[in-house]
């Protein structure tokens, strides 16, 4: 979808909330203290057509283990060949987005990466061959630190909110309630972005609470 063309150089914020093959992505600005959807897409970071870029963990999952059960090398080496393959792609996807922003008039800040309670898992491919049930959760995690890698490569300042407790803290530091922010965000998107789901919608009050501290200083 293409960005409405604003004034120059305004500032946007950037929220993504990943998912197996990409991430949901929304931009927003923030004037006088209200949002503004700028945009909604999907950052792509793996297709079905490439298997190792778009499920890298449950293509190694299929293949035969190793010794005492562990990964085979050859599983190994595919995940480490999966997970090249979606850094590239989410370096990819993101640069082109900030350069589209960038031609529509919009400058992009800041990038506030959806985050859970996830980080006690170190290893992700030990991590997904223990259950069938862990794959889908290392899919998701290996694309958040695909997100990670493209920011770092895009030179792009990145903030990580805990998912979870993330309506609380905005209501908070945004001094708007629980309710209305709520209500705003059923409808900051559904008239123009399509689709505009829960995920869109985490996603923008990410973007939303980044640019309100941008523009405040925080």
């Amino acid at each position: 979808m293409t960005p409405a063309r604003q004034h120059p150089s305004r500032m946007v914020a950037l929220g993504l909330r990943a998912h197996k093959g990409g991430a949901v992505a929304v931009c927003v600005a923030v004037e006088n203290g209200v949002p503004q959807v700028v945009l909604s897409t999907v950052l792509v970071t793996g297709a079905e057509s490439d298997r190792l870029s778009f499920e890298p963990y449950r293509v190694a999952a299929e293949m035969p283990r190793g010794p005492e059960g562990k990964a085979s090398a050859d599983a190994i080496a595919a995940v480490e060949e999966g997970r090249r393959h979606q850094d590239a792609a989410a370096t990819k996807g993101l640069q082109a987005m900030l350069s589209d922003m960038a031609a529509a008039g919009y400058a992009t800040v800041v990038v506030a990466l959806l985050v859970n309670r996830a980080g006690w898992i170190t290893d992700l491919l030990e991590y997904s061959l223990e259950w069938a049930e862990h794959v889908p959760v290392a899919e998701a995690l290996a694309v958040r630190d695909a997100l990670r890698s493209a920011c770092s490569d895009c030179d792009i300042e990145r903030v990580e909110l805990d998912e979870k407790s993330l309506p609380e803290l905005a209501a908070t530091e945004l001094g708007v309630s629980s309710v209305d922010i709520s209500d705003r965000l059923k409808t900051l998107g559904i008239s123009r972005w399509k689709p505009w789901r829960k995920e869109q919608k985490l996603a923008c009050l990410a973007a939303w609470l980044a640019a309100s501290r941008r523009l405040s200083g925080g």
